[in-house]
């Protein structure tokens, strides 16, 4: 192909693709059923995976539940089956630990089988300034925020690719958008974390496994306790989000198979103009929205959590 045609057949697909997702803004399209499907949540023991592991097996979903506290995990089992929804199976995983997780792994594909959404919400934060953080808490912060996403991939993906169905759900991070102050090992994890799920998404189209989805979800400070302490500086702009509201988007956007979800959309405008403001006018809008020094007052989870 000359390039001419190659170049109208980019402007022609383009405009559609515009079109598309403007239509698709006005008249969402038809949700998928997730009735049947075993999901797969980490950090299922508290906070946002406890709610989606609830809502999804509300919707006729097989509920596979990992976390590092047995505690947590007995209490999201209970609320699930309140629920109605007896298909709720739970298991103990430290996923800073790579052999742990391709042991459990293999445990829930020998009993309850081949999970056909994988959500990683499993996540720390430490929130100290960079040169106060030990070691070995960075090394966690990339080994639960990050890394687990490579094992979980590399247990789950391949039954994924052969039935070419599956969805890949990354619970990122506004902070994996735009740098900041006293957050520079999470914020490191969460671009991390959305680069490799845009760049496996892209090896699936690649590979022709259209499938497979991929949703990236992207939200502000969320009210579960991990950032306890944090507040916004203007709520109404740009609120501390309620855990409720963030698991039903992330519920619609898997259902809708939407690659990318950024909570609250005020973060849609912020990531457009950071694209080509000067790193001078980026850094005035994180001033004003009191971005830069978010973390001042953070306190974070107690220990026993």
């Amino acid at each position: 192909m000359n390039f001419f045609l190659e170049t109208l057949k980019v402007i022609v697909l383009l405009v559609y693709y515009l079109l598309e997702s403007l239509v698709l803004l006005v008249v969402p399209g038809r949700k998928k059923n997730v009735s049947g499907e075993i999901i797969l949540i980490t950090g299922a023991g508290s906070g946002i995976g406890r709610l989606l592991a609830v809502k999804f097996a509300s919707l006729g979903a097989t509920v596979v539940l990992w976390d590092i506290n047995q505690e947590g995990l007995n209490c999201t089992v209970r609320q699930v089956k309140e629920k109605g929804a007896g298909r709720v199976h739970s298991y103990v995983c430290d996923c800073s630990k790579r052999q742990d997780i391709y042991r459990v792994a293999d445990q829930v594909k020998k009993e309850v089988g081949d999970v056909s959404i994988l959500i990683n919400n499993a996540g720390i934060v430490v929130g100290k300034r960079f040169l106060d953080s030990p070691d070995s808490l960075v090394e966690k912060t990339m080994e639960v925020n990050t890394i687990a996403h490579f094992w979980t991939y590399k247990a789950f993906l391949p039954a994924m690719i052969a039935a070419n169905h599956g969805h890949l759900v990354s619970i990122a991070s506004s902070a994996g958008l735009c740098g900041t102050s006293q957050i520079a090992d999470y914020c490191a994890s969460k671009f991390a974390a959305i680069g490799f799920a845009e760049s496996i998404d892209i090896e699936m189209r690649n590979l022709r496994k259209t499938g497979v989805k991929t949703t990236i979800v992207c939200p502000y400070v969320i009210n579960t306790g991990m950032f306890d302490g944090v507040k916004s500086k203007w709520p109404r702009l740009l609120p501390v989000l309620e855990p409720e509201y963030v698991a039903e988007r992330i519920i619609r956007a898997v259902r809708q198979n939407q690659e990318v979800l950024f909570i609250p959309r005020i973060v849609y405008i912020f990531y457009f103009l950071r694209s080509f403001l000067p790193v001078k006018a980026t850094i005035l809008f994180l001033d004003y929205f009191g971005l830069s020094d978010l973390m001042n007052t953070f306190k974070g989870r107690p220990k026993k959590e």
